[in-house]
């Protein structure tokens, strides 16, 4: 089974998705912690990563590619990113979470460690803005379609274990061919 989990920066798609790996013994690829790592390697923060990244494509693209090709060769994998439901399009199961972008930023000043809300908040919109940006100019994906997803959950009402329930059901079905 292929499961893609995508949702905006702070939406609690890497919480999901490790959640679900655990659960299932699935392994787990993330966009958003390789694209972390690539910009700390830089010395940069995430927006001016993001900057790097919309004058570079081989920076999103190698991310983008090595996400497909590891989940078109494996079986049982979470594949977490915000592209991941386009770049997966056989995936047995597309997940979108998404939370208002009020919410989203107080998760994003405690993960991120960064000083305050309006600083968070300022960084978030400018990081989406970017992000959708190049999304659309190398694939020609519009980031608020959200036509392709399964399911879509909003991550501020539910905690990660119930979001993970929801999730849990609807693996259930598939495994069991409840679904058309």
């Amino acid at each position: 089974m292929r499961i893609t989990v995508s949702g905006l920066p702070g939406s609690g798609t890497t919480s999901l998705s490790r959640y679900l790996s655990e659960r299932h013994g699935f392994s787990l690829i993330s966009a958003g912690e390789v694209f972390r790592q690539l910009a700390q390697e830089h010395n940069m923060g995430l927006a001016e990563f993001g900057r790097l990244a919309q004058e570079n494509p081989a920076f999103d693209k190698m991310i983008d590619i090595r996400q497909k090709e590891i989940a078109d060769q494996r079986d049982n994998i979470i594949i977490e990113g915000r592209l991941s439901g386009w770049m997966v399009p056989g995936a047995d199961l597309k997940i979108w979470l998404f939370a208002p972008i009020g919410c989203r930023i107080k998760r994003i000043v405690f993960r991120d460690q960064i000083a305050d809300e309006k600083t968070a908040g300022r960084i978030t919109v400018e990081r989406e803005e970017c992000e959708a940006g190049r999304y659309h100019s190398y694939y020609n994906i519009d980031i608020n379609d959200l036509s392709i997803y399964h399911i879509i959950l909003s991550s501020e009402h539910w905690k990660v274990e119930g979001l993970g329930s929801i999730v849990n059901s609807a693996i259930t079905a598939l495994n069991h061919h409840d679904i058309r």
